[in-house]
């Protein structure tokens, strides 16, 4: 019985030390790492004056974004001020002002250290020409300032999701009188380092 086991032993020794550098190779695999990619997608409230008043309006939008994405191996921290000069008012609430556009995205595969942070600090533009021309005006609060008439709120959690581009965690900016929204969406993309 021993005289067996032993034998069983002795003959499974090659096959391990054969296979030992075989698993050791699979072992050093690049170790998985991620890259962020920012969305925006602008909306207005079902009680927003604009859309009760400027249907088929043309308008346009802008607000700045401070970003942060810092990692070992990528930095970035700055402002990014998109733009959309053609908007047409849409006929309903559920339909977006601004359609999901990418705002920026990693090129780096960095490690995994949370998500970037990202605020909307302003908001601007208008609707209509003439006299029903609305104009939007909005910011954040500030210390030691009044509170601005269009009051900007950042940071409004949403709740988490996906969808065609993968997972994804969504914040919302909302101003206060123009009832407008502007959701980011932050994709996590799996990478190897």
């Amino acid at each position: 019985m021993r005289f067996r086991t032993s034998w069983r032993l002795l003959a499974l020794a090659p096959l391990a030390f054969g296979l030992a550098p075989v698993g050791t190779a699979f072992g050093a695999a690049a170790e998985l790492g991620v890259r962020h990619r920012i969305d925006v997608m602008v909306s207005a409230e079902p009680d927003a004056l604009i859309l009760s008043r400027l249907k088929g309006a043309k308008g346009e939008l802008s607000f700045t974004i401070r970003l942060s994405a810092n990692s070992k191996e990528s930095k970035f921290f700055g402002m990014l001020r998109p733009s959309f000069p053609d908007i047409v008012v849409p006929d309903g609430a559920g339909k977006p002002l601004v359609g999901q556009t990418k705002l920026w995205e990693e090129d780096v595969c960095h490690q995994r250290r949370g998500l970037p942070k990202v605020t909307v600090t302003q908001l601007g533009g208008h609707f209509a020409e003439g006299e029903g021309r609305i104009e939007i005006s909005a910011i954040n609060r500030h210390i030691g300032l009044l509170v601005p008439p269009d009051e900007l709120t950042p940071g409004i959690k949403l709740d988490q999701g996906s969808d065609g581009f993968g997972l994804f965690y969504a914040f919302r900016a909302q101003t206060r009188n123009s009832r407008l929204n502007v959701d980011l969406k932050i994709y996590p993309i799996d990478c190897f380092l």
